[in-house]
This record gives C-alpha cells, sequence and structure tokens, in this order.
C-alpha cells in the first residue's frame, strides 16, 4: 500500500496513475473527499488528512509500506514562515507515529542553497525528515516545465511571453510532471537504507529563448520572448495580489545567478519527455 499525499496535483495525480496501472494499492490522502472521488471510483482507499493536522496524518499514513509526501505548492509565503513550520512539523510527527517503511519526498533543485529563497522552506523539509528512523529519499526536481501553462494564453493572444527567468539565452535545469512521477514511483519501490538524495532534470537545459521558440511552434505563430527587468518584479508581483513577493524573487535570483543548481551534477538522472511534448499537451488542453 502506498499513501499519496498531493494526489489531487500535477505529480501526486501521475504517480497516482502510474502505480495503479501496475495493479499497486493506492491510499490517497486529502483534504476534501469530493476531490478524491476519481481515485475512490478507481479503487483507491480515501484518507482525510489537512496538511497540518498531524494526528489526522498519522492515521492516513499507518499501515501503508511507502508514503509519498510533498509540501503544497505557496508562492506568497507568510513573512515568519509560519505555514510552512506548521505543515514541516506535523508531517515529521506523523511519519514518526505511523512508521512507514519507506518515505519519498518531492524536494527541488537547490534545496541546499545557502541563500533564503522561495525554495528554502524544502530545505526545511527536508532537514526535518532527515531525522526520521526509517528510510528516507529525496526526490530534487528541475523547474517544471509545465510551469509554462501561464504563458500560452499571452503567447496565442499576444505572440508574448513574459520571461523572469533570465538572461534570455541562459539554458535553465527543466523536467515534465510526468518524468518526476515516473521516478517518484520507482523510488517507492526500490529499497535502501538511510537517507538518500536522487536529483532530476529533463532530457536538455532550455533556454528562454528556446521557450518561446517552442511555444510558436506548437501554436503557429511568432512568439517573441520579453524579459522583464528586475526592478519590475516587486510592483508587478504586488499588482498581481502578492504581499510577500520576496521570496519568490530570490528564487528567480537563483536560478538566474546560477545558485540554484544541483547539489551533484554528475549524478543528476535524466528524464525522457521534451519540452515540445509538454506544451503541446499544455496547448491542446487550453483549446479544449
Amino acid at each position: 500500500m502506498h499513501a499519496i499525499t498531493g494526489i489531487t496535483g500535477q505529480v501526486g495525480a501521475q504517480l497516482a496513475d502510474l502505480l495503479l496501472k501496475e495493479g499497486e494499492a493506492i491510499r490517497a490522502v486529502v483534504r476534501d473527499a469530493s476531490k478524491a472521488r476519481e481515485w475512490a471510483a478507481r479503487g483507491c482507499e480515501v484518507a482525510l488528512a489537512a496538511m497540518g493536522d498531524r494526528h489526522a496524518l498519522a492515521r492516513a499514513f499507518e499501515g501503508a509500506e511507502t508514503v509519498f509526501v510533498l509540501l503544497p505548492s505557496n508562492f506568497d509565503p507568510a513573512p515568519d514562515s509560519s505555514e510552512n513550520r506548521v505543515f514541516t512539523e506535523a508531517l515529521a510527527a506523523a511519519l514518526q507515529e505511523a512508521a512507514p517503511a519507506r518515505v519519498v519526498c518531492l524536494s527541488t533543485i537547490g534545496a541546499q542553497a545557502t541563500q533564503e529563497n522561495l525554495l528554502t522552506r524544502l530545505q526545511v523539509l527536508e532537514r526535518a525528515l532527515s531525522r526520521l528512523p526509517m528510510p528516507v529519499a529525496f526526490l530534487r526536481a528541475a523547474w517544471f516545465m509545465e510551469n509554462a501553462r501561464w504563458d500560452i494564453e499571452g503567447a496565442r493572444q499576444q505572440g508574448v511571453v513574459s520571461s523572469f527567468l533570465q538572461p534570455a539565452d541562459k539554458p535553465v535545469p527543466m523536467v515534465a510532471t510526468v518524468d518526476v512521477a515516473r521516478l517518484a514511483a520507482q523510488l517507492l519501490r526500490e529499497r535502501w537504507e538511510g537517507v538518500r538524495t536522487v536529483e532530476l532534470e529533463g532530457p536538455s537545459r532550455v533556454t528562454p529563448l528556446e521557450l518561446a521558440a517552442t511555444l510558436g511552434r506548437v501554436l503557429g505563430r511568432e512568439v517573441e520572448n520579453r524579459t522583464v527587468p528586475r526592478a519590475a518584479w516587486e510592483a508587478l508581483f504586488r499588482a498581481q495580489g502578492m504581499s510577500n513577493p520576496g521570496p519568490r524573487m530570490r528564487m528567480l535570483d537563483g536560478f538566474n545567478e546560477g545558485w540554484i543548481e544541483f547539489e551533484r551534477p554528475a549524478a543528476v538522472r535524466k528524464g525522457s519527455t521534451t519540452l515540445d511534448t509538454v506544451l503541446g499537451r499544455l496547448a491542446a488542453r487550453t483549446d479544449a
């Protein structure tokens, strides 16, 4: 039995789909039962647990051989990181109590970075889960190719991609979420001792210029990459509703300046899904 958090998200949903197709038993851990109806219909157990509720999480993990965990996305965290602290402490305590045989945690490229940024919360999570008595694997994934879904409307309507990744010719480590899910499924079935870190990116790195050109091919029109000046970020993010854009801005700085990188470049695994494939799927969904 594999207990999966985040099953309604990109990686969790694809992970569960892969495991179900291979005949594995799944327990979907969700906050709202209505969000798990599809999975229940496919034969999954359903466990209700909010990410900050250590007791509900422990019950959800109880009896599972393996557990897949992740932190919910949050691009606008509280300045004191209180929500992240609550989630991290609850997850660690629940796993300690439930004592599954193995844990796989979705982390991120650059989790080891010493400069504070939006991804530091994954570093905090890694440290907390590293103290657990059972084997734990951290899957550090590159920038998701699927983040480009926010660029499709502008590319289709105006022929422009506004890029915070810069300079425009700098290759960025990216990966498709389906490749993350495939590696997560593999790790859940493996055996190891202690703590391990596995890093993953796609078949090739992608520059902002290449991203715009690929969108152009997919959409059948010219698409221009337009770099958003660093000085304009804070005002723009605040206009979009963010109250604490600093961590997000520092994350982007980390990618642009190169200090958000893989810890062991020589050992990084490669996914097989190309950017063309991912953007083609995203564009098709927005057309539907």
